[in-house]
């Protein structure tokens, strides 16, 4: 199909470079109207990563071309994990933990779908129907449709079988199959969306459709993402990046999106920010023209930012990463962005020892840089100062500045204290 004739969501999945493969007839299928397709989210940590993003971004163009996304939450494929990509057993977890995980996600997804609308998206936990099912009904309509060469032939089994695969995991296909069939019956779900290791578990649900009900249904698969240097996607040097606050703040989620390779920022901002093709390539031919500018990292980083975490924290996190990063004037920095620092570089509360001799309304400077462990003791903190290593609030202080007055804190109450070309601590004074 040419450009102008290809249907909406496989033309713009495929010019952001999303669309890995699809069955054949899925284009005449969105040429003949509304689809509803869903993509399955595995509950087993409490929180989306970063990811996870990809198949999310994709319900998004589904449902902005007119078709109708539907995120399914395994609350009970949760409770035995999927073996797509896996060397080994997954743990199990309590069904307490995966309700409470998957009522997380809900939340997060809601900042990615509309759920208002004919074309309205829908959360469904196919804990509503697992969990009812008994053995013997599975066995007998939905297990009866596998035989064995048929599943051992599928990628996400064959390359367990050396290494071990329980009956548990090995059953997984079924169960997801044996969703596809039920969100087929109780929505119309026509199409099923998953990472390309799902390829194999997502056409099983194609051919249990097939032989139950006689049904068209189709598969479409985004890539896995690597980086351009090999690496995983999605980690950093603390572990994953996560969609929860609480796990990875926003300033942290954004310097992420910050530190993109140049090779790898252009397709970033197609898989995961709703720029358009214009202001991508415009972003492209900049990072080619001026790539020390990262005209194109702060606008991945900001769009995915605000989005996740909301406009006011995607602008905190900015202010912090353009002190830290930037050379910002630390007089600038709004109460926000001083609160965020705490939980980002080293921070204390100024209490000065018996040893200092810094009147009250003053800062004893060797106090500071050894709270903040920039020093190891008065003496190391003395030798700082002398070698002129130490700035607070973006003024270098002097061998004689081991005492600064109280009344250089930023709004009264801090003192933003940086060590060489990269340390920063931030010191609270007490009223």
């Amino acid at each position: 199909m040419t450009e102008s004739t290809t249907p909406a969501p496989l033309f713009e999945l495929a010019w952001r470079e999303l669309l890995f493969q699809h069955t054949e007839g899925l284009a005449a299928a969105f040429e003949r109207g509304t689809v509803t397709g869903y993509c399955g989210f595995d509950p087993t940590a409490s929180s989306l990563h970063v990811g996870n993003l990809i198949p999310v971004m994709g319900l998004v163009h589904l449902q902005r071309a007119g078709h109708r996304p539907i995120a399914l939450v395994g609350g009970g494929t949760g409770m035995i994990g999927d073996p797509s990509g896996r060397s080994s057993e997954r743990t199990l977890q309590s069904l307490e933990t995966i309700a409470a995980n998957a009522e997380a996600i809900r939340g997060q997804l809601a900042k990615f779908l509309d759920f208002d609308g004919p074309q309205g998206a829908k959360l469904v936990n196919n804990l509503e129907w697992l969990s009812p099912l008994s053995m013997l009904d599975f066995l007998r309509d939905t297990g009866k449709h596998f035989s064995i060469n048929y599943m051992l032939a599928k990628d996400s089994v064959k390359s367990r079988l050396d290494d071990g695969i329980s009956f548990t995991e090995f059953a997984y296909m079924l169960l997801q199959a044996h969703d596809y069939l039920e969100l087929h019956k109780r929505e119309g779900v026509t199409l099923q969306l998953g990472g390309s290791d799902q390829w194999g578990n997502i056409t099983a649900g194609l051919e249990l459709i097939r032989r139950t009900v006689g049904a068209e249904a189709h598969a479409l698969t985004f890539p896995l993402i690597t980086n351009a240097n090999g690496s995983k996607f999605g980690k950093s040097e603390a572990g994953a990046i996560w969609l929860d606050a609480t796990r990875t703040s926003p300033y942290q989620f954004y310097q992420f999106w910050m530190g993109a390779d140049d090779r790898d920022v252009s397709r970033f901002l197609r898989f995961f920010t709703l720029l358009d093709r214009a202001e991508i390539e415009a972003l492209d031919q900049a990072v080619r023209s001026a790539p020390e500018g990262r005209a194109a990292q702060r606008a991945l980083a900001m769009d995915v930012t605000t989005r996740v975490h909301g406009a006011e924290a995607a602008r905190v996190a900015r202010e912090v990463s353009a002190l830290l990063f930037e050379k910002a004037d630390p007089a600038t920095l709004s109460a926000s962005a001083l609160s965020a620092l705490e939980a980002e570089i080293p921070y204390s509360v100024y209490a000065p020892s018996a040893e200092s001799t810094a009147p009250a309304d003053a800062v004893d400077m060797f106090e500071c840089l050894t709270a903040l462990g920039f020093a190891a003791s008065r003496g190391a903190a003395k030798r700082l100062l002398e070698q002129g290593g130490v700035s607070v609030n973006g003024a270098k202080l002097a061998a004689a500045d081991r005492v600064i007055a109280r009344d250089r804190a930023l709004m009264g109450r801090f003192l933003l204290v940086k060590k060489g070309a990269r340390d920063f601590g931030l010191v609270a004074l007490e009223p």
